[in-house]
């Protein structure tokens, strides 16, 4: 049990203290800072930001006034002001910076607004947007007075159908808590997915790169295979729950910093401001268990491989895995009632992302959620048992990497030792 320990404390500190984690977690912290603090942000650079002078060419001689009146309401920043000169002048007032753009206003053939927006580059969506909504209201108001519609007929017309949802079952979710359950699960199935492809990437390469420099062979005479495997896997699962719990806790100090400035919009679009403590926890479950499982799977990959070259190669099918199951998960977060979510969420491979999905996102009963922990702990169980044997045989042998020939060999060296 000593042996056990060691290796375990040997894993996790090498790779606390190693420069690849140091900066991951360092850089995933900021972007953490960056996300909570958006709204301070975005105000920031909002507040530095110049208006944006357009000039207007009104050749109607009667459209800038109602022009500059809506573009006021819709967007503040964008300054209009009535152009007397030729267009030429114009085009080189813009090519000198002096204006953003010039906007040319006419009537087409029914009398209606026309305008052509002319600027140095069109990548600026935002100006020639806001301009077209506002000239598609006064559009709409000389639509109106064309048809002698009254402003009374005009509103009614622009009433939008008085559309609701209501779930017949007393238990269901509303549309609000799943738009705010369907961005935290979005946000969580990410840190499980790329928490599970990061860490059994690291075992693998952890086991593939004592092998390539030998260090294995020494290991081997004083620590039995297996306690080597579970030993790794331990220690790479307490270095993710440090990284985890450190993300964790600096977000929620950010939080908890910028609580009141946070109302609405990012924080409110992913659920942040009705947190379930039940989806939290189911998080933390459903992570540590997908972690072990390909954890386990990683670590007998990573012990049929004798280059650290090979690593990828042998555990890109794993990969697969992985993704399979997060894109699933993503498709399944606009209908998570869907039959292939609900039967894919039994699959112990599936499980760790679709059931939480589900949970998160749904009023599941108890024994659902709990049949899939279950499946999920026999599979890992199941998996250790067999893992074990391979890997046993696994860190003995040095060649090419072929997973099926390489099983089979680990297997048979493991049942002569």
């Amino acid at each position: 049990m000593n042996n056990f320990w060691t290796v375990l404390f040997h894993t996790y500190l090498s790779k606390l203290t190693s420069k690849q984690f140091i900066i991951s977690t360092i850089i995933t912290l900021l972007i953490i800072l960056g996300l909570t603090n958006m709204t301070k942000i975005i105000n920031f650079f909002e507040s530095k930001s110049d208006v944006e002078k357009i000039a207007v060419m009104d050749q109607t001689d009667v459209l800038f006034p109602e022009l500059k009146e809506q573009v006021k309401i819709i967007n503040p920043d964008i300054q209009l002001e009535k152009a007397n000169s030729s267009e030429n002048e114009l085009k080189e007032r813009v090519s000198n910076e002096e204006i953003k753009g010039y906007l040319v206003l006419s009537l087409n053939d029914n009398q209606l607004p026309k305008a052509t927006y002319k600027a140095n580059s069109l990548a600026d969506t935002t100006i020639p947007g806001d301009l077209e909504a506002a000239l598609q209201q006064i559009n709409m108001m000389w639509t109106a007075k064309q048809l002698q519609l009254t402003e009374e007929a005009l509103g009614k017309l622009n009433t939008p159908v008085a559309f609701e949802k209501e779930a017949l079952n007393a238990n269901a979710k509303t549309e609000e808590e799943l738009n705010q359950a369907r961005g935290l699960v979005y946000v969580l199935l990410f840190m499980i997915y790329f928490a599970v492809v990061m860490y059994a990437n690291m075992i693998a390469m952890e086991v593939a790169t004592e092998k390539s420099s030998r260090i294995m062979e020494i290991l081997i005479s004083s620590v039995p295979p297996v306690t080597q495997m579970f030993a790794k896997i331990f220690g790479i699962a307490l270095l993710g729950l440090t990284q985890l719990a450190l993300w964790l806790m600096i977000g929620y100090i950010s939080i908890k910093q910028n609580l009141n400035e946070m109302e609405g919009g990012f924080f409110t679009f992913f659920g942040f401001e009705n947190t379930s403590l039940s989806t939290i926890i189911y998080a933390l479950i459903f992570f540590i268990l997908g972690y072990l499982l390909y954890a386990t799977m990683a670590a007998l990959l990573g012990s049929l491989v004798s280059r650290i070259e090979d690593v990828q190669q042998m555990i890109t099918p794993l990969m697969l895995l992985v993704v399979a199951g997060f894109m699933l998960a993503i498709f399944g977060l606009g209908n998570p009632e869907a039959s292939y979510v609900t039967i894919t969420s039994y699959i112990p491979l599936f499980t760790p992302m679709l059931m939480f999905l589900r949970v998160g996102m749904l009023d599941l009963p108890i024994w659902e959620p709990l049949v899939g922990i279950a499946l999920l702990i026999a599979t890992i169980i199941l998996l250790a048992i067999f893992g074990a044997r391979v890997y046993k045989g696994g860190v003995l042998m040095y060649g090419k990497a072929n997973v099926w020939k390489n099983m089979k060999k680990a297997l048979q060296l493991s049942n002569d030792q």
